[in-house]
């Protein structure tokens, strides 16, 4: 890992105002200094493969690595113009590239280009062949050949700034962002309605590009522009079986879409206490790709259509030396146009319609703050917001699409009151409490079997929520700080339905320390703990009656310790350790008739709560810098990974690796533990 290097506050801001235009050309440079650059080259090798763990770093594999890191920044002194190029693991699989040219004020330029890829933990035996392929085939009923999925995002990214004007106080600046991704591979699926292994193929394109003005002067800013959006997916269908001529045998997968969107936003300084702001947006996003089989009645594409408009308008002012009051009011609206057709058959027409779902939401704040006895601030705000949606019409004497309740109107008050602490040398803090009520219409058309259609949904049904904060702050000793944080939630929800969510409860806390013995000697350690609670009614039976209470749980412990040590001039020395323990608990003992509980009518009796499952993470680093002399280091790295598992998601009943209908066997490994070893040769220069 190379040393980030480190620039006086003036030279900061001139690279940045490259970047970002006169607003940060205030801050002159005062004082030339050399930027610092270094290029580091090693090798590190793990001991054993992580699955798990190295999901997401490109070094998965149990095996030697390439350790190649850049980071060179050069100015011309003359022209103001910096050139920086920042490289980052080079010699992985994930990887990233970037490369800037900056000159102050005026223009800036850059390049990056990213790959990251993401490896899935388990391993497939099967006998599914033509894997991220469009056309994929089973040969036998046994495994025959092991697979690894995965998944690899390439991004290229530029970015272009140029200021068109300046004079005084005003300017006028012009940005250009485009983004390109291509995603190639696969990921577990199962075909069409069935179980059957059949990984999903993955071969699409997202691009993205913003071109945007901006206008400032010393009252007014103004900002306004283009955003758009294309997805383009490589393989349309993904043939699951020995058989390619229906639906029953593929699978649709996402079809191609764009969007396109103008913006406006600004503000205005009405005096040096008032402010007003504003942001107008328009949208409009299209699916029509053809459909690869005819639709019922001729209908062959979506023809997906939403247009979304926004507009937003905010004053923020001081009334006073001492109370300050903020006001936004916000709508927004989602217009689906998609028509409401049968947009699919297969062997036999299918009678689920699509349904288009507008939604309109108003909403407004109200906050004021108040200063007294030169520490404490009083913040107090109210939150309205009014939703108004559509909800499915009766489609060819059907509704059936509609499985859960809907509501025209939804309508939600969140009030908050916040106490701070502020401007001390050894106390600072916050106490807060939210509380919010949520309340809508009656359930509009739904499923008219009289079972599915007693559903609260989550994010309809009427709720409740209270939470409470407190945050401190506290230096008891000038080498001693600390800081610490609690918050504690619940939710309460209700509606006309017996099944859904009951309540929901959170609750979080942290601690962190920071112990600076002297210039060389320094410790840092923190500890978390979060939990995450819902009980829920939930039907066992065929009838209303038979209903059960599942508890569900989450929670997590962390805890790091880490210290810094400075041995001699030329020795740099740490150590960090970081522990993870969480936990899923599913408190269903209901299905039991272990508990004397009677089990109801059609509920086999062999049927038990799942057991709970924890899941332990433990990483020890060690690393020692040794300077060679004023332009090389040695740097040296240790780590010990290690991560447990009882998760029976991939397992059969008896512990055994579960076996999928068409042949496949999924392999998860419940532990893994690997050692890390690491060397750098690093060389500074400017």
């Amino acid at each position: 890992m190379i040393t980030q290097k480190q620039f006086r506050l003036s030279a900061v801001a001139a690279a940045l105002t490259a970047v970002f235009g006169p607003a940060l050309a205030d801050d002159e440079v005062t004082e030339l200094i050399e930027p610092d650059s270094a290029i580091s080259i090693g090798f590190g090798n793990w001991s054993n493969d992580r699955r798990q763990t190295g999901m997401y770093d490109g070094m998965r594999e149990g095996k030697s690595y390439i350790l190649l890191d850049a980071d060179i920044v050069k100015r011309d002194n003359d022209t103001g113009t910096w050139y920086k190029l920042d490289a980052r693991d080079l010699g992985l699989d994930n990887r990233s590239i970037k490369g800037e040219v900056l000159k102050q004020g005026d223009i800036g330029i850059s390049m990056e280009y990213n790959r990251i890829r993401r490896d899935d933990p388990n391993e497939y035996r099967t006998n599914v062949q033509g894997i991220g392929s469009s056309s994929m085939t089973t040969v036998g009923a046994v495994p025959i050949y092991s697979k690894d999925l995965s998944i690899r995002r390439e991004q290229l990214n530029f970015d272009f700034y140029k200021n068109l004007y300046q004079n005084g106080k005003s300017g006028l600046d012009f940005n250009l962002t485009y983004r390109n991704e291509d995603k190639t591979g696969a990921r577990n699926f199962a075909d069409n309605g069935h179980t059957n292994f059949a990984p999903e193929p993955i071969d699409s394109t997202t691009r993205q590009i913003e071109a945007a003005l901006s206008w400032s002067t010393e009252k007014f800013q103004l900002r306004g522009g283009y955003n758009a959006s294309w997805y383009e997916n490589n393989i349309r269908l993904a043939g699951a079986g020995t058989a390619f001529q229906g639906p029953a045998n593929i699978m649709s997968l996402p079809l191609d879409n764009q969007a396109h969107q103008l913006f406006l936003n600004g503000g205005y300084n009405f005096t040096k206490s008032t402010r007003g702001t504003f942001k107008v947006e328009y949208a409009h996003a299209t699916q029509n790709e053809n459909f690869a089989f005819p639709g019922v009645g001729g209908v062959n594409s979506l023809d997906g259509e939403v247009v979304t408009k926004l507009v937003q308008l905010g004053l923020t002012s001081r009334i006073t030396k001492d109370f300050s009051l903020n006001a936004n009011l916000r709508y927004h609206d989602k217009d689906d146009r998609t028509p409401n057709n049968v947009s699919f058959a297969g062997a036999a027409p299918d009678t689920h319609p699509h349904f288009s779902q507008s939604l309109r939401t108003l909403s407004g704040k109200v906050e004021g703050v108040y200063r007294f006895a030169d520490v404490y601030s009083l913040v107090g705000s109210v939150e309205e917001k009014r939703q108004k949606r559509e909800l499915p019409e009766n489609i060819n004497g059907t509704d059936r699409l509609a499985r859960v309740p809907f509501v025209h109107k939804l309508n939600e008050t969140t009030g908050r009151l916040e106490l701070r602490r502020s401007l001390t040398d050894t106390l600072n803090g916050s106490v807060s409490w939210v509380h919010a009520d949520r309340d809508g219409s009656s359930y509009g058309p739904t499923d008219p079997n009289p079972v599915r259609n007693q559903l609260n949904p989550l994010n309809v049904a009427d709720r409740k929520r209270d939470k409470a904060r407190l945050s401190l702050d506290w230096t008891p000793l000038e080498a001693l700080s600390l800081q610490f944080v609690f918050e504690d939630g619940k939710d309460k929800y209700s509606g006309q339905n017996p099944l859904g969510l009951d309540e929901g409860k959170t609750r979080l806390y942290s601690l962190d320390a920071t112990w600076t013995v002297n210039d060389k000697l320094s410790f840092n350690a923190w500890y978390s703990y979060d939990q995450t609670k819902a009980k829920q009614t939930g039907r066992m039976g065929t009838t209303l009656t038979q209903t059960r209470r599942y508890d569900i749980e989450d929670n997590a412990d962390s805890l790091g310790l880490g210290v810094k040590w400075e041995a001699t001039s030329a020795l740099h020395t740490g150590a960090n350790l970081e522990w993870t323990r969480s936990v899923s608990e599913y408190d269903i003992a209901a299905w039991s008739d272990a508990t004397g509980l009677p089990v109801p009518n059609g509920i086999a009796a062999t049927r038990v709560a799942p057991s709970d499952i924890t899941d332990k993470h433990l990483r020890v680093s060690l690393f020692a810098l040794y300077a060679l002399n004023k332009t090389s280091d040695l740097r040296f790295d240790l780590i010990y990974d290690r991560w447990k598992t009882n998760d029976w998601t991939w397992k059969n009943s008896n512990g055994s690796p579960l076996y999928i209908s068409n042949g496949t066997y999924v392999i998860a490994d419940p532990s893994e533990a690997a050692t890390f070893v690491g060397f750098r040769y690093i060389y500074k220069f400017q």
